[in-house]
């Protein structure tokens, strides 16, 4: 599937209604399941997902992922869009929030999130989507907007499923205890 994602074309930076960014990423999802059927290289799962995720969710200004490292640090991985931050400890932002608790952050306004770390200050809305396998906090999957309130509960609880399906049979190069 060299094309990438087959999907009708929209506009870098627009915001659908709910209902059809849902519909969208539903549309994606068989594409991407099967461009990663087999693969296991943590990394190439990785950078596939985050080019085709762009690719779906137009909304997006920032799409890819930060690894855990060691205990407590993510250092970030492949993406797209604007320059991530290196590195953030788990004590900070939303990304920080996601890895300490493992479960997805929401955040329709990152004004409101008095530690949120502004690795691009045009970001206004976050979703971070924790990818754990075996247990085990391996990374983040974050996506930024420059529009408010750009992600919903259902785009979270797809990608949510999508991480955990394509992840279950990666190998990570690390272990952590």
């Amino acid at each position: 599937m060299s094309e990438g994602i087959l999907l009708p074309e929209v506009a870098r930076g627009t915001l659908l209604p709910v209902a059809d960014r849902v519909a969208r990423l539903e549309a994606a999802l068989p594409q991407i399941r099967a461009v990663l059927e087999g693969e296991r290289d943590e990394v190439a799962i990785e950078a596939t997902l985050a080019c085709l995720l762009w690719e779906t969710m137009v909304q997006a200004s920032w799409c890819g992922f930060y690894r855990r490292v060691d205990e407590r640090t993510l250092a970030v991985g492949p993406y797209q869009g604007t320059m991530g931050c290196l590195r953030i400890d788990f004590s900070r932002g939303v990304c920080g929030a996601c890895a300490r608790t493992r479960e997805v952050q929401i955040v329709p306004d990152v004004s409101r999130v008095p530690d949120h770390i502004a690795c691009d200050d045009r970001t206004r809305s976050e979703l971070v989507v924790p990818v754990v396998v075996g247990g085990e906090l391996r990374a983040v999957l974050d996506l930024d907007s420059t529009h408010l309130d750009a992600f919903s509960r259902a785009e979270a609880d797809l990608l949510l499923q999508l991480v955990g399906d394509v992840f279950a049979g990666a190998s990570f190069a690390r272990a952590f205890t």
